[in-house]
């Protein structure tokens, strides 16, 4: 049944043309129907394609023809696949390696490169060939080679140093008491100094015999290094301080005691006289018959003793 339509006189009037009566349906152009499903189809793939570009995967055309697209491989798969790939090439690059390691070892082995035929060995060459000589040019000449020498100090060397050391520390340390002890001696004396008694002498008579009879009266005074006092003496101080009771003045010192003297022969020589070692090392009194009175050494005392050795002189003083 054909829709009914209705007639408006009021339009018919305005206008000379008749438009045709509005009919609504439900029925959609085909343009228009193609239009919206080709938007449709369009929106669908690019979805498709973010979602697979999002996920790692490969976009994909979308699949028109109805038909279901096939399902992607897992990743574990791809990975897998990977990894051989990896295994193959680090397999290859090992090979390599070792093979380029292993190149230069044998080109350097006498063993595999030697030649049967030639022999390199100029002593091998000299036994083969039977070769009793060998020629030199005349011009050349023979290096001359020095041999290094090698000095070093020996063990016995190294003990001798350290013993002479030790002993100029223990001269030292000996010759320090000694100094002290001169200190001590000279400070607890209070007796008439060598000065004074050359000021005042007791005995302004000289005479051989009477400077005898004083020096001996010393005998058992300790022997102290630079003494000139009966609380000890040296040897030097001890002449020295007996001349001064006679008025004559001696320096402390064996060398010039030596020096101010008259020198004499032994068979001149008598009591009170100097005896005189020839190096300058000692001195005392002449005490007659090849004896000396003197201050020995440390640890003895002034006394009399025969004379062991002749390497002496006689001095006379005073006269």
């Amino acid at each position: 049944m054909a829709p009914r339509s209705t007639y408006d006189p009021a339009s018919a009037r305005r206008g000379s043309t008749h438009e045709a009566p509005s009919v609504r349906s439900n029925a959609v152009h085909p343009h228009v129907a193609s239009a919206q499903a080709a938007s449709a189809l369009a929106g669908v793939s690019r979805r498709s394609l973010r979602d697979e570009r999002s996920a790692g995967g490969r976009a994909r055309r979308p699949d028109t023809s109805g038909t279901a697209s096939p399902a992607r491989k897992p990743r574990s798969a791809r990975a897998a696949r990977v990894r051989g790939i990896v295994n193959v090439v680090v397999m290859t690059f090992a090979f390599g390696l070792i093979a380029t390691l292993a190149l230069p070892s044998y080109a350097f082995d006498p063993a595999a490169n030697a030649d049967p035929q030639v022999d390199y060995n100029p002593a091998e060459m000299l036994k083969a060939t039977q070769s009793q000589s060998v020629d030199v040019d005349a011009s050349a000449v023979a290096s001359v080679a020095n041999r290094d020498v090698m000095q070093a100090t020996t063990v016995d060397e190294l003990n001798a140093r350290k013993a002479a050391a030790q002993a100029a520390a223990d001269a030292a340390a000996a010759a320090e008491a000694l100094r002290a002890a001169a200190a001590a001696t000279k400070a607890s004396y209070t007796g008439p100094s060598v000065s004074e008694l050359l000021a005042n002498p007791p005995y302004p008579s000289f005479s051989l015999d009477s400077v005898y009879g004083v020096a001996s009266q010393y005998q058992g005074v300790p022997y102290v290094y630079g003494g000139a006092t009966p609380a000890g003496f040296d040897c030097s101080g001890f002449v020295m301080y007996v001349y001064a009771q006679f008025g004559i003045s001696l320096p402390h010192s064996v060398v010039s005691q030596d020096a101010i003297g008259t020198e004499i022969s032994a068979a001149d020589a008598q009591p009170g006289d100097l005896v005189v070692f020839d190096d300058g090392s000692h001195d005392g009194f002449y005490a007659g018959n090849g004896n000396i009175l003197h201050a020995p050494y440390s640890g003895a005392s002034v006394r009399v003793q025969p004379l062991w050795t002749s390497a002496v002189h006689y001095v006379r003083l005073g006269i």
